[in-house]
């Protein structure tokens, strides 16, 4: 009984920690350019990891940073940069709804790289989010003209890349320990990260920015609860409850990033919310499992 609250208590704390990385990200561009929030959560988020997880990269062999290289760019580098960049053009609301097509990329990166085999629903339920995809890009492109819907595809790039961190991690990387993995990723996305922030004059600027000094406390918050600390939350999830219930999180974090959107006034058309719930029910359809009366709750 114990575990069984507190898996919930976990899935309500990472819900509520990753909905709400949209408004930070909203928030800190009042202050900073795309490629410095980018970087400067980068920069934030590695120096934590690598304080917590430095001997867990002791593990690590030759051929693991071969991996971990590509899987470090591909989730940890270019996603904050991508999803940044995206919210200059679109509502907080509407990119978490499109972030929500992660786990279907994940699904055809599997098929076509990984060797994964699908069933029908399966298929059925990547076709169902890739239409709902399109729904709600196409419903924002004639509903908010003012909006440049293009950069919707920022959000498909960051989630392709989550597709392939999560096949290469599965298959080559499953022997290490997350945080190992984690410190590894972001220590890779590190050193261009700043180079980044050298290249803008975030350092310079900042001195002499008042704007810069109120939204740096956004970024921080995002790099340090919504990437640090909510990655090792979510390994956590998975060791108390299954990977299917740890995957649930994904209906949720749209529902909360909606929410702070629309307190903070955006506008969320009935079509945009339908193309979101089409995305939801073919995410719950690709990772749905016909109940096993063997398996016990943990």
């Amino acid at each position: 009984m114990k575990n069984i609250d507190q898996k919930w208590l976990y899935l309500i704390t990472l819900s509520f920690i990753w909905g709400s990385s949209f408004i930070l990200i909203k928030r800190s561009l009042i202050g900073y350019t795309p490629l410095q929030v980018g970087g400067l959560r980068i920069v934030f988020a590695s120096t934590l990891l690598f304080i917590i997880g430095f001997r867990s990269l002791k593990t690590l062999s030759k051929t693991d940073w071969k991996w971990i290289g590509i899987a470090g760019l591909c989730s940890s580098f270019f996603p904050p940069f991508f999803f940044a960049l995206a919210q200059t053009e679109i509502s907080s609301g509407i990119t978490s709804i499109l972030n929500s097509v992660a786990p279907l990329f994940t699904t055809l990166v599997g098929i076509a790289l990984f060797g994964l085999m699908l069933k029908g629903r399966q298929v059925l339920g990547v076709l169902i989010g890739l239409f709902g995809t399109v729904v709600l890009i196409a419903a924002g492109m004639e509903n908010n003209i003012n909006q440049n819907y293009w950069y919707s595809l920022f959000i498909i790039f960051a989630a392709l890349g989550y597709a392939f961190n999560i096949n290469i991690i599965k298959k080559y990387l499953s022997h290490l320990s997350p945080l190992a993995v984690t410190t590894a990723s972001f220590g890779v996305a590190f050193f261009p990260a700043l180079i980044i922030l050298v290249y803008t004059g975030v350092f310079q600027q900042f001195v002499h920015n008042s704007a810069m000094h109120q939204a740096v406390w956004y970024i921080m918050a995002l790099a340090f609860l919504g990437t640090a600390l909510a990655n090792i939350l979510f390994n956590k999830l998975i060791k108390l409850s299954s990977p299917v219930f740890a995957a649930s999180v994904t209906y949720l974090i749209p529902l909360v990033a909606v929410l702070f959107g629309f307190l903070d006034g955006e506008n969320i058309s009935f079509i945009q919310l339908l193309g979101g719930l089409i995305i939801l029910f073919g995410v719950w359809l690709v990772n749905r499992k016909k109940p096993n009366l063997n398996e016990k709750i943990k």
